[in-house]
């Protein structure tokens, strides 16, 4: 907690007056909330605990052997924190054995810290958080975001987003995964889906959603590996009907995707006559 607020501190400090860089393409972000708020609960953590290993976002912190280990987003929603827009947070995650044990997810902005310890529960502010208790997709609303590479492969994703479009009341974007999870966990949405996330996205996320009674798991149904860069979260009711509308949405992302690479090859290729 005292990391988390460490983090939260510098995110009020810089926003609206942070400047941007960009790591591996042009919607790739870092500024420096993002990096200073990674050295604060870095050094916060390391003081406390030497021995531990701590994975954090920006490249921080130490990845020596060790059944302990800190998973760190210093500042998840990088892209809504430049433009002020205010959906964004600290998640910190502590893993034993490969296991999530804790987890915080802090809001600056809106002064609301999810916490959970397995379990015990979730909580808001200090009060206890349940999923929500909806049965089927078309009572549902749900959330996702777009991975990096979205714009290679646009048409890949918005298959999957049209089809639970269709199905469901509903579908958000915000860009902050860890707070679609803990909005999950607190029933303020139903489900939610994602390709290309990082451990940093969603070890803490993941624990507070099962803590608040809800399921998560990867998109085959398997067990969540946080390092597979996918998931989906529900409130367990819900969750073998996103698994299967997004096993039946497959072919058709893929088959668009195949569409969309011939006609930018195409494109391409005139281009160069």
């Amino acid at each position: 907690m005292r990391a988390a607020r460490a983090a939260a501190r510098v995110h009020l400090k810089w926003l609206s007056r942070t400047s941007v860089t960009r790591k591996s393409n042009a919607i790739d972000l870092v500024t420096e909330a993002d990096q200073e708020a990674e050295a604060a609960v870095v050094d916060i953590l390391q003081r406390a605990f030497p021995t531990h290993a701590v994975l954090a976002e920006e490249g921080g912190g130490s990845r020596h052997p060790s059944e302990h280990r800190w998973i760190i987003d210093p500042l998840d929603g990088t892209t809504n924190f430049a433009h002020g827009f205010p959906q964004f947070c600290v998640s910190i995650a502590y893993e034993r054995r490969g296991r999530t044990q804790y987890a915080v997810i802090l809001d600056a902005f809106k002064k609301e810290c999810f916490v959970a310890q397995r379990g015990t529960g979730a909580r808001l502010n200090g009060k206890p958080i349940h999923v929500s208790r909806i049965p089927t997709l078309d009572l549902a609303l749900l959330s996702t975001g777009f991975p990096y590479d979205r714009r290679e492969r646009r048409r890949y994703y918005l298959a999957f987003w049209e089809a639970f479009m269709m199905r469901t009341q509903g579908v958000r974007r915000t860009g902050s995964a860890a707070l679609d999870l803990v909005y999950t966990a607190c029933g303020r949405t139903d489900g939610f889906w994602e390709f290309g996330l990082k451990p940093w996205d969603v070890a803490a996320g993941a624990l507070i959603v099962e803590e608040a009674g809800g399921h998560v798991s990867n998109m085959d149904g398997a067990r969540l590996d946080v390092a597979a860069g996918q998931i989906v979260a529900s409130n367990g009711r819900l969750h073998q009907q996103i698994i299967e509308l997004l096993a039946e949405a497959r072919p058709e992302a893929e088959r668009r995707h195949a569409e969309m690479v011939r006609e930018d090859g195409a494109a391409a290729a005139g281009n160069h006559r």
